[in-house]
């Protein structure tokens, strides 16, 4: 038997769902039988599936030993002891990070110790914010996420209570996303909407876009703004509206403005003249713009954070200085 004391980021949580968490290399299926069969108890008696964990709850599992064994991939945050980070904002909640080009927002496997959570892991580990050793099942982690070849604005939860309600308000759409981006060609309006259907091939780690639905497209919208225009470049600002797989890169060359160094979208005989091999796409900056209770964070309403040095826009429109 081993048993489990709730502390604050385990509460609020259902007990399946701590279970999964807590034993991740235990079957769901069996998981729910131990629950029903009284083999996981709460303060030694047996418990709904649904219970919503409290403070100082105790979680008893008559479980085998083998679930417990290596129950997690090895923690590779350990292993980082030079965590390098471009901290924009910190407060005792969360973390907003410049994450790089070049750089996954998650991990890839057991030995990536580069990614953005395990660098942001190791620094609150180091840091002595996160304790491991304390935690039954929460680590920091990531609200949101950016392709590798893109750099950007990520969100990091220090705790649980702020990771739920910061992927509640990305949900909702009460915080903006906005990003600069320079096209090969530039939009027919200098500003506007893009609303189109986006359909995602898994295997080929591409979408397609479309005017027209078709079975597994989802909708898609962004507002877009020509800032500058300097030759066939264009710079501009993007804000979506809904957040697709690749959407802002698919959706503007649909309209014939593929994204300076996109080889995915674009056309590398357009690109190579400016030898850029990665899309300049940057989630520059976030607006947090909260009409709906946003408890424990309500001070983050109204702010703005941003990036104010960004290679690609100071390399093609040096003379740009609203960022």
């Amino acid at each position: 038997m081993k048993e489990f004391t709730i502390g604050i980021n385990d509460a609020g949580q259902r007990l399946d769902r701590f279970l999964a968490k807590a034993v991740p290399t235990l079957p769901a299926s069996l998981a729910q039988k131990y629950i029903r069969i009284k083999r996981v108890k709460v303060g030694d008696r047996g418990a709904d599936r649904g219970y919503k964990l409290v403070v100082g709850d105790t979680v008893q599992m008559y479980i085998n030993d083998e679930f417990f064994e290596n129950p997690r991939i090895k923690n590779t945050f350990l292993e980082n002891t030079d965590p390098a980070l471009d901290i924009i904002y910190e407060d005792s909640n969360i973390m907003l990070i410049d994450k790089k080009e070049g750089i996954l927002s998650h991990s890839n496997g057991l030995y990536d110790y580069s990614s953005a959570i395990v660098r942001i892991q190791a620094y609150l580990s180091q840091k002595g914010q996160w304790r491991p050793g304390d935690e039954n099942s929460f680590a920091p982690a990531l609200c949101n996420r950016i392709d590798r070849n893109t750099s950007g604005i990520v969100i990091a939860a220090k705790n649980a209570e702020s990771l739920r309600i910061i992927n509640e308000k990305l949900k909702t759409r009460e915080i903006g996303k906005y990003y600069l981006a320079i096209t090969l060609g530039a939009p027919h309006q200098e500003c506007g909407i893009l609303e189109s259907y986006i359909f995602k091939d898994s295997t080929k780690n591409r979408v397609y876009v479309s005017t027209n639905g078709c079975p597994g497209a989802k909708p898609a919208a962004m507002k877009y703004r020509t800032i500058a225009t300097e030759g066939r470049l264009s710079l501009l600002e993007c804000c979506l509206i809904t957040g697709r797989t690749h959407q802002i890169r698919a959706q503007l060359a649909s309209i014939g403005c593929p994204l300076l160094g996109d080889g995915k979208y674009g056309n590398d005989r357009q690109n190579k003249p400016y030898g850029e091999s990665h899309q300049a796409l940057c989630s520059y900056k976030l607006v947090f713009e909260f009409i709906t209770d946003a408890g424990m964070l309500t001070y983050l309403g109204g702010n703005t954070y941003q990036i104010h040095n960004i290679p690609f826009v100071k390399k093609y429109f040096p003379d740009i200085d609203f960022i």
